[in-house]
């Protein structure tokens, strides 16, 4: 079985959806979802720059609707076809799996998406912060580096990558003086995402959980909370609520893709940064990225021979 992943803020780039709107179907979809956020979808993933982009406000709402474009178009590819095969998102990519595994409608994720990051951005004004990759090293070492910078671990990556999150002079002390074997690496985001500077736009978010109609998931679906299969769609969207200041761990989604057996990796729009992960930390599971819409022909290939 395959698994189709979803990948997090950050993986955004300016023009990235250009290709997928040349398709009538497409354009249709990401106009309707730009309804249902009040955000204009469309320019922002043709036309603005790579700042406008990186406005959390912004950005988890377009790439939950590239996730949401990715699927339909493998759907359409593939038919009952793609049934047989598992989804997982990164961190908001957890949104864009959710729609796939039938928990939202596509109306749902992008209300739910579009309040996560309002509220999200919101504790990001209060508090300069930000986020960087850390590449290499020894877990414990890092953790404990960490702590002494008041920095907090707020992605658990795997294939020796842990992500940093904290006020900009600390993440410049990380980046002068990294953990021994390790190299740093900034984010394009904008706040401390799934760390306690987050703690606010949780609490004001599990108020209103209720009003997003959950159903349970028609496939398997990971969480980003232990790397579980989550059967009750209800207890799926409580996790979304509370890994908003949950730190999230993939290593233990790749851990339990591998121990699934899991014969291969999709990576939908904008794709690369977990093919990436993939690569080092599931070696062997061929992994497909789809960042076109001519990439679906390679996806459905892996689908089919999985």
């Amino acid at each position: 079985m395959t698994v189709v992943t979803f990948p997090g803020q950050g993986s955004q780039k300016p023009g990235f959806l250009s290709a997928w709107l040349e398709d009538t179907e497409s354009r249709t979809t990401l106009e309707q979802l730009s309804e249902t956020s009040g955000i204009d979808l469309v320019l922002h993933g043709t036309e603005s720059d790579a700042d406008t982009i990186r406005d959390t406000a912004v950005a988890q709402p377009l790439i939950v609707a590239a996730g949401i474009l990715t699927w339909d178009a493998l759907r359409t590819h593939l038919g009952e076809q793609l049934t047989d095969v598992a989804v997982a998102g990164h961190s908001v990519g957890e949104i864009a799996a959710a729609y796939a595994a039938g928990i939202f409608d596509a109306a749902t994720a992008m209300r739910f998406v579009t309040k996560r990051a309002q509220l999200m951005a919101e504790d990001a004004a209060k508090v300069t912060t930000s986020m960087a990759a850390i590449i290499g090293g020894n877990e414990g070492d890092i953790i404990e580096h960490l702590s002494n910078l008041n920095l907090s671990p707020a992605n658990f990556n795997g294939a020796g990558q842990i992500v940093a999150a904290g006020e900009p002079a600390q993440l410049e002390e990380l980046r002068k003086n990294p953990p021994a074997g390790t190299r740093v690496l900034p984010l394009k985001v904008a706040g401390a995402f799934h760390t306690h500077w987050m703690a606010d736009a949780q609490e004001a978010f599990a108020a209103l959980e209720e009003e997003f109609p959950a159903e349970n998931p028609t496939r398997q679906i990971y969480t980003n909370r232990d790397g579980s299969v989550v059967t009750d769609g209800a207890e799926y969207r409580r996790y979304l609520v509370e890994q908003v200041n949950r730190p999230v761990q993939w290593d233990l989604c790749m851990t339990a893709f591998l121990e699934a057996g899991h014969s291969g990796l999709i990576e939908a729009a904008p794709a690369g940064t977990l093919v990436g992960l993939a690569k080092r930390g599931m070696k062997g599971v061929p992994a497909v990225a789809v960042n076109l819409p001519s990439d679906i022909d390679a996806a459905s290939e892996l689908i089919l021979g999985a």
